[in-house]
């Protein structure tokens, strides 16, 4: 509670701030110190209770797993902020505004985090998404950014209104938006049959199907990632990379939690929780993500839009987790937000400092910049999942995850697969960087010089992702202490 309260608080701070404050840098300032603010609340709640004692009606519910995510969330923008605070200045001339509208969209991540009741996973939506079709718009005068802000709100509102639906089917079929209560009646108590079709009204299969197709959507799982290539593309690179961080990990946190909700506590079988096989449905939303996402990513000449691509790849890894539904899942969707999220931040932080964002354009960016080619070599690794660094130990979890089930081995196969495809696309970023000698003034050149602080934090943020690498147990020690 704490989170999210200080979170919509210092959103309205920040509005108010671009009235007081003249200073475009002490935006950063008031920002970090306000992050600051909400996380050693977090924390506080995490061991001591929240200091904001407010009766929810169980429409939220604050666990271990809730509060730790708000942590990654809160520690995640933090480090945005610090990379990119200058390049947010740079879009346009409403600075706090910016930051504003970014508090807001933390604000919605950690109520997507929390919820327990179906009016809630909408209201976090909506609190996540319109912030972000505002800031993917945010160039005005870039016809890109504008077409990129249309697709993505006329999409968005299309998946809002399936969802929408679903949750008015639900609550035909159910009686009730409580998370806890939309269990099948069939199988609340303890011993009941197993959940089939025909146990469940036609609302609530066909709810719980819209539901799960709208946050297919807001994850970018195939068949519904075809807006997120040109809206990432379109976006000013500085918000693209906090869309294709924390804002996807708070999504995949939602999606989780509305499925081990719907199976826990009873006896169903977990295969019909939606009264479907949902298990065979969301194996070929793993496949279509990882093959759209692999396959569009290799044929990709721009470094931005192959992000975009590998992104979608992503997001097929991460489905490993709403697949398993158990312990190690949790675990692994924690993983990869930490993993996925710094490796993003830490990617787009210079390539949003490049001139060119072709391929060619890192050419011999580590004989120019040495420290800048060492720690996107880092991220790369991360995001392709080679061992040592954190995401290999996020890809880990998720595959052990669907091998703890017993089932489906195949389906493991396939994600070791496309994660040896990945490699590809990751790699010629490397070959770029490494092996290969600019031939014009744009390659491996920065638009400006960055200044010692940034690549200091940069190498310290790929130092960072290694040690997760090497220790992975230090961050889901918290998860239970």
């Amino acid at each position: 509670m704490n989170a999210i309260i200080l979170s919509a608080v210092l959103g309205v701070v920040m509005m108010f701030s671009s009235v007081l404050v003249s200073n475009q840098k002490a935006y950063k300032g008031i920002a970090l110190v306000g992050l600051l603010i909400i996380l050693i609340a977090n924390i506080n709640e995490t061991y001591n209770g929240p200091i904001f004692e407010i009766n929810t009606y169980n429409m939220l519910a604050f666990d271990g797993f809730s509060l730790f995510f708000n942590t990654i969330a809160i520690v995640c923008t933090g480090v945005y902020f610090i990379l990119t605070s200058k390049q947010i200045e740079k879009v346009g001339g409403h600075t706090a505004e910016y930051f504003t509208l970014i508090f807001f969209v933390l604000c919605g991540a950690t109520i997507l985090s929390a919820y327990n009741n179906l009016l809630m996973l909408f209201i976090g939506i909506e609190i996540l998404t319109i912030p972000l079709y505002i800031l993917t718009g945010s160039k005005k005068k870039d016809l890109k950014s504008n077409e990129a802000a249309l697709k993505y709100f006329l999409m968005g509102s299309f998946s809002t209104g399936l969802m929408l639906m679903g949750i008015a089917l639900i609550y035909g079929g159910t009686g009730t938006f409580a998370l806890e209560k939309i269990i099948p009646a069939a199988a609340s108590a303890q011993g009941a049959p197993a959940v089939t079709a025909q146990t469940l009204s036609f609302l609530e299969v066909g709810g719980m199907l819209l539901v799960t197709f709208s946050l297919a959507f807001k994850v970018s799982a195939a068949p519904f990632h075809f807006w997120l290539p040109d809206v990432y593309y379109g976006a000013p690179s500085v918000f693209t990379s906090f869309m294709a961080s924390v804002v996807k990990a708070a999504a995949f946190v939602a999606f989780l939690k509305l499925f081990i909700a719907r199976a826990a506590g009873t006896s169903v079988d977990v295969s019909k929780i939606i009264g479907v096989d949902w298990k065979m449905i969301v194996a070929i939303l793993i496949i279509c993500t990882l093959l759209v996402g692999n396959i569009s990513a290799v044929r990709q000449q721009n470094v931005k839009r192959m992000l975009a691509y590998s992104s979608i790849a992503q997001a097929g890894f991460m489905l490993f987790a709403i697949f398993s539904l158990n312990e190690m899942a949790k675990e692994g969707i924690l993983l990869y937000a930490v993993a996925y999220s710094l490796a993003t931040i830490g990617i787009f932080a210079i390539l949003s400092r490049m001139k060119d964002y072709t391929f060619a354009g890192y050419n011999g960016l580590a004989k120019s910049n040495p420290a800048l080619a060492f720690a996107n070599t880092v991220f790369l690794l991360s995001l392709a999942g080679i061992p040592l660094t954190a995401g290999f130990f996020a890809k880990y979890y998720m595959l052990a995850s669907v091998m703890q089930t017993g089932h489906y081995m195949w389906l493991v196969i396939v994600g070791v697969l496309f994660a040896a495809v990945s490699a590809d696309y990751y790699f010629r970023v490397i070959q770029s960087m490494y092996f290969k000698n600019s031939e014009s003034e744009n390659e491996g050149q920065l638009e400006e010089n960055p200044s010692n602080i940034f690549k200091i934090t940069v190498v310290a943020l790929a130092i960072v992702i290694i040690l997760v690498g090497v220790f992975p147990n230090s961050v889901l020690y918290w998860l239970y202490n």
